[in-house]
């Protein structure tokens, strides 16, 4: 059997598995060599998880730095070290809030903001993970990163529970915005649950649990893998002749068309053949950033 599929797989994260955990158990359900993931899921959180196989890799950042959409579950009153179920509770406060008080503190953090990541975040810094320097008992400075709440939403208060749904830019951390929340409610929170409901134009309706993979087989995963360039669909599209096409996929400039200098562009050979994506310049032409190998007849569903 062929040892190098090429497509996007849709898992539904099951709580408990590192996104690389998971990744490599999908990997091996599918017999795959090459994959990665396209934005980590931490282990307690679930929900979708798009999966980058064989030449899909090439272009796994064009979703990463897409939009995601979530739903938090907060424990109000609680606060935790990590401001979720890993850590040990560091304080409690009563509660005292209803739906309008919750629907005028959630207004407050929509539109763009800077936001410090965690201390218990996968971040770099200095050549380590902030979360190698928490365990160590570390706390230092970081620098705010420039987020976008697009929309936030209550969708159910009981008790001291409250599920929120979120969409927001990437890079945003859902476990920090629950603590400012809980802040801004004068009682403290904690995210207790997190699942991904939608990444870019990806939904959870469409993913596919790992359980359901094994059962499938080898040949029946393989099937549930989409077309490589659907993590390119929102990219603008140049169709290519023939020659034009050739030049292209052997690393040559092409004509840049109606696009702008600094776009990236999908471009496409005869019979719908997905080659690659291209750069272009304020010269006209349109440079090769990421080539799918030759032979490849991917097109979008």
């Amino acid at each position: 059997m062929d040892g190098h599929p090429d497509g996007v797989l849709l898992l539904d994260k099951p709580a408990g598995y590192s996104s690389t955990q998971a990744l490599g158990r999908a990997k091996r359900l599918l017999g795959a060599r090459k994959a990665g993931h396209t934005g980590t899921l931490d282990p307690f959180a679930t929900g979708l998880l798009p999966l980058a196989f064989g030449e899909a890799t090439k272009f796994s950042r064009f979703l990463i730095d897409a939009s995601k959409a979530y739903l938090a579950t907060l424990r109000l009153g609680v606060e935790t070290s990590t401001g979720d179920p890993e850590g040990e509770v560091t304080r409690r406060r009563p509660v005292s809030v209803d739906s309008a008080k919750i629907d005028a503190v959630l207004a407050s953090f929509m539109g763009v903001q800077d936001q410090t990541p965690p201390m218990h975040s996968a971040v770099r810094v200095g050549g380590r993970r902030l979360y190698q320097l928490a365990r160590e008992g570390r706390e230092i400075e970081r620098a705010a990163r420039r987020v976008e709440i697009a929309a936030l939403r209550q969708e159910r208060l009981a008790g001291d529970e409250l599920v929120l749904s979120v969409t927001c830019s990437k890079g945003t951390y859902v476990r920090t915005l629950a603590q400012d929340i809980g802040e801004a409610l004068g009682c403290g929170a904690y995210l207790t649950g997190l699942r991904r409901t939608a990444v870019g134009a990806f939904g959870l309706e469409r993913a596919v649990t790992l359980e359901h993979l094994e059962a499938l087989g080898v040949e029946g995963a393989r099937e549930r893998l989409l077309p490589v360039d659907v993590l390119v669909a929102e990219l603008p599209r140049r169709d290519c002749p023939a020659d034009e096409a050739l030049r292209f996929t052997q690393g040559q400039a092409v004509a840049c068309a109606d696009g702008q200098p600094g776009d990236d562009i999908a471009l496409y050979g005869p019979a719908d053949r997905f080659l690659g994506v291209g750069r272009c310049e304020a010269s006209g032409r349109t440079i090769p950033l990421r080539l799918m190998a030759t032979g490849d007849n991917s097109k979008a569903p």
